[in-house]
């Protein structure tokens, strides 16, 4: 692969998160029965702005996901993981539940949470037995 198709497709990565940044922020928004107009108020963005991002036409900053993010009680990572500002987690299990489009943020938070503890519980098992 020389220079130019790794820029093309580079390039094609990041229009793919861009509309997939505004899917996702579209899909919670529908979900949590809020207005365009109404979002993008709480947000503190502009309503074009807002319709752009969710058509993909346009990629948000980190502080404009920030504050989408609190809007719509959705972790900001989770946004930044979309954008591709962030790295997906190294956790295939933490990335799958952080990507799922069926589960509320509470259910992912929760079900993050039950995850890491049995994860600390079972290390701290080996630890024990180990010693």
């Amino acid at each position: 692969m020389d220079a130019k198709d790794a820029t093309d497709a580079a390039a094609a990565t990041a229009g793919r998160t861009v509309k997939e940044v505004g899917a996702f922020i579209r899909e919670q928004r529908t979900q949590a029965q809020l207005s365009l107009r109404k979002l993008a108020r709480m947000a503190d963005v502009s309503d074009p702005y807002l319709s752009q991002i969710e058509r993909g036409l346009r990629k948000p900053s980190a502080d404009v996901l920030a504050r989408l993010a609190e809007a719509l009680k959705v972790s900001a990572e989770t946004l930044y993981y979309k954008a591709g500002i962030l790295a997906e987690p190294t956790d295939d299990l933490g990335a799958r539940i952080a990507a799922d489009p069926t589960l509320t943020e509470p259910q992912k938070r929760a079900l993050l949470e039950v995850y890491r503890s049995f994860r600390a519980g079972a290390a701290g098992t080996h630890d024990v037995e180990g010693t």
